[in-house]
């Protein structure tokens, strides 16, 4: 497996999030009247000043890149590469204050896109020319041989099944493959005649594995910048809906007051905490488990990760993708109390994750969630409007979460949460087994696990992401850091469970 890119400061993390900031900023600043284009065509030469490129062979190169990028974060469609569209065709399909959001979210850059090899067996230099060549004995096409400086693979005949590599005493055969396929636990991606990638809309649930772990930045999502600061600017009271994952996301000095201070100075009416709706969903789901497990359905699958949902409803027969619970995501859950709070509320999520952009979409969700951000795309805004978050104030009032609820954000942590419940509501079930797995490819071998009866009776938690939310394509911490953070920032609160937490079962007086 590959090592993520995520949590490292890279050229292709500036240039994300220099988008971001200078559409945000273009947002912020320019008339509502105005008409003019200008400062929207300058800010590509902004993001690659000068003749000399940053970062590619050319800097036309450079800015044609960013110019598609620029439109993606504007929330348009990438232009077709072997035809003319100007750079603001379609502008006043999004210079709304509502959404525009439409598919597909992830998008390829067809033109920054290196073709990366696929699957690929190479021999390094660790090879010593053994006598016992074993690679040549395991190989079932006979595809190796041993050459004056080593083995040699005979790519043309390789069926790449890895057992020449398994077999080398030296680790002198190394394998590897394209980032970002590498990253899709959905084998989403494939290839175009010119071997660039390609995302197959059929099997893609949006989780933007591909797009944080690609290394040229060829890999885009839509954004939603530009029409929320549009909402805010034109008078509507909009409301954050802040996800578990966000504490730790903006440095060391930015603590969860000062962080809603700041969503709040960038126009912001109010913030709730996304993990008042896990407690919401831990007891739904914990009662939703009693009733049917294993009486009617042999187990029950979480719903609190988009992605992992719509992979699970894939890959399991379609007899068995009910067995996925009923539950609206924290998400909505959390929308739907600040639509009791504000009705008039334009709710904007906040949160790691790219699917959440597409969940937005679905019809029975578009009544309670009108916007969606990333959390660098957020930064982008903080950066625009000038936002410093250590200069907020380290006080705000909002309803509080759950410990547990607070910890959906890290793997392994929500079906804990629902099993408490499940203890308290029904204490002579016994213990619950449940399997967590985090990364689609760890999703895959645990439902193949339950579709062959292996675990019946089991409460089972998918996150798409390696790490859970924390690890989401969104995000801009590393992993560790931002588990430390989740965990101490949970651990202050008041309520340990959701059971203990009254907005998650208001009375019915």
């Amino acid at each position: 497996m590959q090592q993520s890119m995520q949590g490292i400061f890279t050229p292709v993390t500036k240039i994300r999030r220099e988008i971001f900031a200078q559409v945000a900023q273009f947002a912020y600043e320019r008339k509502p009247d105005e008409t003019s284009h200008e400062d929207y065509y300058n800010i590509p030469f902004k993001i690659s000043p000068g003749e000399t490129p940053q970062y590619r062979d050319s800097v036309f190169i450079e800015r044609a890149v960013a110019r598609e990028r620029v439109r993606l974060a504007m929330g348009m469609d990438i232009r077709p590469i072997n035809s003319y569209v100007d750079l603001a065709a379609g502008f006043n399909d999004v210079n709304k204050d509502q959404t525009i959001m439409s598919m597909p979210i992830v998008n390829v850059i067809s033109f920054a896109c290196q073709a990366c090899p696929t699957k690929t067996y190479r021999v390094s230099s660790n090879c010593r020319r053994c006598i016992a060549h074993p690679c040549t004995s395991v190989c079932p096409k006979k595809c190796i041989e041993i050459g004056p400086k080593g083995a040699i693979i005979d790519e043309s005949i390789c069926v790449r099944c890895g057992r020449c590599q398994d077999a080398c005493p030296y680790n002198a055969i190394l394998c590897f493959d394209r980032p970002c396929a590498e990253a899709c636990g959905a084998d989403a991606i494939g290839s175009d005649e010119l071997g660039r990638a390609v995302i197959d809309p059929e099997k893609c649930v949006s989780c933007g594995l591909c797009m944080a772990n690609c290394p040229f930045g060829a890999i885009a999502d839509k954004s939603e910048i530009f029409q929320i600061i549009n909402a805010i600017r034109s008078g509507q009271r909009v409301v954050a809906a802040i996800a578990p994952a966000f504490v730790g996301q903006f440095g060391p000095l930015a603590s969860p007051p000062k962080i809603f201070n700041g969503i709040k100075a960038l126009g912001f009416a109010d913030v709730f905490e996304v993990a008042i709706g896990a407690d919401m969903s831990s007891l739904h789901e914990a009662k939703e488990f009693i009733e049917l497990v294993p009486e009617h359905q042999p187990f029950l699958g979480t719903s609190c990760c988009t992605a992992w949902e719509a992979f699970a409803r894939r890959v399991l027969p379609p007899e068995m993708a009910s067995y996925i619970s009923s539950s609206s995501t924290p998400m909505v859950a959390a929308a739907g109390i600040i639509k009791e709070y504000y009705p008039d509320a334009r709710v904007v999520f906040i949160g790691p994750c790219v699917a959440k952009k597409v969940e937005s979409l679905e019809e029975d969700v578009r009544p309670y969630i009108d916007f969606v951000l990333t959390f660098e795309e957020l930064m982008g805004m903080f950066v625009a409007k000038g936002v410093e978050l250590s200069e907020m104030e380290d006080t705000f009032e909002s309803p509080l979460a759950s410990s547990e609820g607070r910890n959906y954000a890290v793997a392994s942590s929500v079906a804990p949460a629902i099993m408490t419940c499940i203890r308290e509501l029904d204490p002579d079930r016994g213990d619950v087994p449940y399997q967590h797995a985090d990364s689609l490819a760890e999703c895959k071998k645990m439902l193949m696990l339950a579709q062959r009866g292996k675990l019946d009776g089991f409460l089972l938690e998918g996150m798409a992401c390696p790490g859970g939310c924390i690890g989401g394509a969104g995000t801009l911490a590393p992993l560790k850091q931002s588990t430390r953070a989740v965990q101490k920032f949970a651990a202050e609160s008041k309520y340990s469970s959701a059971l203990e937490n009254p907005m998650a079962h208001p009375s019915e007086e």
